[in-house]
C-alpha cells in the first residue's frame, strides 16, 4: 500500500477491513465482520503479533534444522502471516495456500502482496477438497487455520478429514491446527481424539488460564508419527509475553478422558465464541 489509510470491502462471507498499525508503518490487521483474522507486517515478517501465531511460528522453527526449506500446504489463507513467516526463516521453502474466499484472497493480494519469487502459491478453493486432491506424501507441514465466520467448519473436524491430512504428509511430516474451545472442551477433547486414530504423537499448547478452564481462547494441536520435542516447544511458548503450556503424554491422555474421534457424519463445527472473545473492544 502507499498510504496507510483503512481499506473496507465486501468479500465472499463478509465485511473485511484492513486496519494500519500506528505504531508499525507497513503492519495490517485484517478482520472479517469485526473478528480479527491476521495481522501482517511487510518489512518484518518474522513478527508474528498475535499469540496463537507466535505458537505455530515456536512449532514450525522446531520442525526441522534452521533454515532448511519446507513443502508446506496451508489450508486457510487470511493475511499469508505464516506462509510469509516462513518464507522469511527457510528461504526455498514451497508453500500453497488455499483459501476459500475469493474476494479476500484479491483483497490480500492487491494491497498486500507477496514478494516475487517467495515460493508462495496461493489456490481459490475449498481446501477441504484441495487436500482430498493433494498427492500423498508431499507435504512436510500442513496447517489447518480454517474458520468460517469464528468456527471451524465441520468438513475438518472428523477422523476423515485427519485420514487425508495423514495421507498428504510425509512419514516425519507434522500437522498443526488452530482451534478454539472453552471448559468443558468437549470440541477440544474430541479433536485429539480423532488425530490418535491416527498419530502417535500429539500435543497441545494454550494458554494456562484457557486450560484451567477460566475462559474461551485459542489451543494449537501438534500431531505427528514422530516424538516431538515438548521440552524446546515448551521452553519457547513460556518466554512469550502471555505464555503458554504444552501439554503431551500422560497429562494430554488424562485431558482426552472418555472423548471419542468424530465420524465424518457426526461432525459439527467448533463452538461459537462468546460475545467479544475474538472481538476488537
Amino acid at each position: 500500500m502507499s498510504e496507510s489509510i483503512p481499506v473496507s470491502r465486501p468479500v465472499d462471507h463478509g465485511t473485511a477491513k484492513l486496519m494500519p498499525d500506528v505504531d508499525r508503518e507497513r503492519a495490517w490487521l485484517l478482520t472479517v465482520d469485526g473478528a480479527p483474522q491476521s495481522y501482517v507486517d511487510l518489512d518484518e515478517p518474522t513478527h508474528l503479533e498475535f499469540e496463537y501465531m507466535r505458537r505455530l511460528g515456536h512449532v514450525l522453527d522446531g520442525v526441522a534444522e534452521a533454515g532448511r526449506p519446507l513443502d508446506v500446504l496451508h489450508l486457510g489463507g487470511g493475511a499469508l502471516t505464516l506462509p510469509r513467516y516462513v518464507a522469511a526463516t527457510r528461504p526455498g521453502s514451497r508453500q500453497d495456500v488455499v483459501e476459500a474466499d475469493r474476494g479476500l484472497a484479491a483483497l490480500v493480494g492487491e494491497h498486500l502482496p507477496v514478494g516475487e519469487g517467495s515460493g508462495i502459491a496461493v489456490h481459490v478453493a475449498d481446501a477441504r477438497d484441495w487436500l482430498a486432491g493433494a498427492p500423498a506424501d508431499s507435504a512436510d507441514v500442513i496447517v489447518g487455520d480454517v474458520f468460517g465466520g469464528s468456527r471451524v467448519p465441520a468438513g475438518f473436524t472428523s477422523v476423515g478429514y485427519a485420514r487425508e491430512v495423514e495421507r498428504v504428509l510425509r512419514a516425519d511430516g507434522i500437522y498443526l491446527a488452530n482451534l478454539a474451545d472453552a471448559a468443558p472442551f468437549a470440541f477440544l477433547r474430541s479433536q485429539l481424539a480423532t488425530f490418535a486414530t491416527l498419530f502417535q504423537e500429539l500435543a497441545l499448547i494454550a494458554e494456562p488460564a484457557v486450560l484451567r478452564g477460566r475462559r474461551f481462547g485459542n489451543a494449537v494441536l501438534v500431531a505427528a508419527h514422530r516424538p516431538l520435542d515438548t521440552a524446546a516447544l515448551a521452553r519457547r511458548t513460556a518466554a512469550d509475553a502471555f505464555p503458554a503450556r504444552v501439554e503431551h503424554g500422560p497429562a494430554l491422555r488424562a485431558f482426552i478422558g472418555q472423548a471419542r474421534p468424530v465420524r465424518d457424519e457426526d461432525a459439527v463445527p467448533s463452538p461459537q465464541p462468546p460475545d467479544g472473545a475474538f472481538g476488537l473492544g
